[in-house]
């Protein structure tokens, strides 16, 4: 068996690596080219498509074997013992019945595909490369079920729900109105661990088959998704930004903005927020910057004299400033998922957008850091152009990375797509090849399959979330809930105040990715109605999901500060107070001075 593991997995870091290595390649032979008189490979967007559709399924099993699917999971708290193991088994084996469901449903778009092929530009039919999503599917499913217990009846238990999900089929057309008992069964399971896209799925599943619906109507959404031309972009983002937590650039950054601050009352507190600002921009606030840099900046910050409770608190906060900045993975999931015919929201606009705002957010971080450095008479380093230089000079590369970016963007010298490609590209050449910090052949691949973890949570989670939302939006669920909101809300104003309220708590309960894919949908018309600039109300989104990463009880970066710093949870509720109430002022600016996002569009004619 164990070799058996080794095997699947060497085999699922290949085609990984490959895959990723094509979907980069490929825009940036047309980035290169464009210049060279209009060179162009035919057929690149439909290799691109088709490479990104295998990132997502042959991830998604990265991320079931490496246990990384994004959850609402509350087992933790029941500890050990046969009450979190019934917890598990129900909710792997209703995941396990849901996934085997979806494998079913992906082999019936591949047969109807099959019909009537559409040929790849090289002369294969598409529906070969279509094949990836039943057999990925069905190798989740049986994941499912394997780790459902360590026990063999407890695994046979979990094939047997799979089973029986097969046999709802058979119930009579007569009784399939009666589905809300299967969608309260995936919800609880949800709650007890089954990942975020089970429940989607699941629950999905079980409105179309209310409808009498065929269950392909879910994965034939998958299509509409690919076709994005922007959503490429994500897993080249989140691989370059792991590339970049796995080397030593978090340690020549932090040794870069202590040189510039440290001088100053709060210089260190003010480096903390930057390097943490500049790490997250890279890692799209998926919590890596907490447990990456963490161990690294408290003990500066003790050492420095600052209390241990500052200190956990600008580390907590810290944790997600960052997030609007560019390459953040978080704005281009957003602009996938909230761009309609009605109002498109291109990544590139979201990222100018967020230039201000979340220089705002960094600013104030800084500012009180600055304040409570005041009181504290701890010996500073006295400034020098040599250290400056010096050590600009070690973190150049990383320093100019988001340079190479925004400039790509400002000038219009390439797509979403091909400078999420340069980005990678440079990650893996400076890191591999200039720092040498990670091997090219004994390291890379192990990154590439972290990063492929949650690429492919996040694809997965996305991708069966198109056929919740296409189901919502064929029952005209937005749309009532627009008219009760514009029964009940009549002033912009208002409609902002509530949509911050909301987007705090909620931003708070989900975790960043499951927020944007859940939310965005059903606040985008809403915003649209009220007159408020689509790119401004993205803004708004995500700068409140940022301060909803601090909100007690269950913030994220509460849940990743408590556990990095083993602290309980109750102690940091205090700590991160002062950073909610600043970060709160913030967002409140963000949001009624339309301004600070709109205005740099309108300096650059983006608008």
């Amino acid at each position: 068996m164990k070799h058996l593991v080794t095997a699947f997995r060497r085999t699922e870091q290949g085609i990984l690596v490959a895959t990723l290595g094509l979907a980069a390649l490929l825009p940036l032979i047309d980035m290169i080219g464009r210049p060279l008189r209009g060179f162009h490979l035919v057929g690149s967007a439909e290799y691109v498509q088709q490479l990104t559709l295998w990132l997502a399924f042959v991830g998604g099993m990265a991320a079931t074997s490496q246990a990384k699917h994004l959850t609402l999971s509350t087992a933790e708290f029941f500890g050990e013992g046969w009450l979190r193991d019934g917890a598990r088994l129900l909710s792997y084996s209703v995941a396990a019945a849901v996934v085997g469901i979806l494998a079913y449903a992906s082999a019936k778009v591949v047969a109807a595909n099959r019909l009537d092929p559409k040929m790849l530009t090289i002369g294969i039919p598409e529906w070969v490369s279509e094949i990836i999503m039943p057999v990925s599917m069905g190798v989740m499913a049986l994941m499912f079920v394997w780790n459902a217990s360590p026990k063999w009846w407890g695994r046979a238990v979990a094939l047997a729900c799979v089973g029986g999900a097969f046999s709802i089929g058979l119930v009579p057309p007569a009784y399939t109105h009666y589905w809300w008992p299967l969608a309260l069964l995936v919800l609880s399971a949800a709650l007890l661990g089954a990942p975020v896209f089970v429940a989607m799925g699941g629950v999905a599943l079980a409105l179309f088959f209310s409808e009498g619906t065929p269950v392909a109507a879910v994965s034939a959404e998958v299509y509409r998704l690919i076709a994005s031309p922007t959503l490429p972009a994500i897993p080249l983002l989140t691989a370059a930004g792991y590339v970049l937590a796995e080397s030593a650039a978090a340690e020549r950054l932090v040794r870069f903005f202590r040189a510039v601050f440290g001088w100053m009352p709060g210089g260190i507190a003010v480096m903390v927020a930057m390097v943490c600002a500049v790490f997250t921009t890279f890692t799209g606030g998926s919590g890596v910057t907490i447990i990456a840099l963490g161990g690294l900046v408290y003990p500066i910050l003790r050492k420095d004299g600052y209390s241990e409770g500052f200190s956990l608190g600008l580390v907590t906060a810290s944790g997600s400033l960052g997030l609007l900045f560019p390459p953040s993975l978080p704005v281009i999931l957003y602009s996938v998922v909230a761009s309609s015919r009605e109002a498109s929201v291109p990544a590139d606009q979201l990222y100018l957008a967020g230039l201000l705002p979340g220089l705002l957010l960094v600013v104030l971080s800084a500012g009180y850091g600055i304040l409570i450095g005041r009181k504290i008479q701890s010996e500073r380093a006295a400034f020098s152009w040599r250290e400056v230089a010096a050590s600009a000079w070690a973190a150049k590369w990383e320093l100019m990375l988001p340079v190479l970016i925004i400039a790509l963007f400002v000038t219009g010298t390439a797509t979403m797509l091909e400078t999420a490609s340069a980005a990678f590209a440079y990650a893996v050449i400076v890191e591999c090849f200039i720092t040498r910090d990670i091997k090219i052949f004994s390291q890379l691949p192990d990154v590439l399959l972290k990063a492929a973890a949650l690429m492919g949570a996040v694809l997965i989670l996305l991708s069966v979330a198109m056929g919740l939302t296409n189901y919502l939006v064929d029952a005209m669920i937005p749309d009532a809930i627009l008219g009760w909101v514009q029964a009940h809300i009549h002033s912009p104003v208002l409609f902002l105040l509530a949509l911050n309220v909301l987007l705090l708590i909620l931003g708070s309960v989900l975790e960043i990715y499951s927020a944007i894919i859940i939310l965005a949908p059903l606040i985008a018309p809403m915003g649209t109605a009220f007159g408020i600039d689509p790119v401004h109300l993205g803004v708004i989104f995500l700068a409140n999901l940022e301060m909803g990463f601090l909100l007690p009880p269950v913030g994220l970066n509460l849940f990743l500060s408590s556990s990095r710093f083993n602290q309980p949870l109750t102690s940091l509720y205090k700590h991160v107070v002062p950073f909610l109430i600043i970060t709160g002022i913030g967002v409140l600016l963000i949001t009624y001075l339309p301004w600070m996002s709109l205005g740099i569009l309108e300096l650059v004619g983006k608008r």
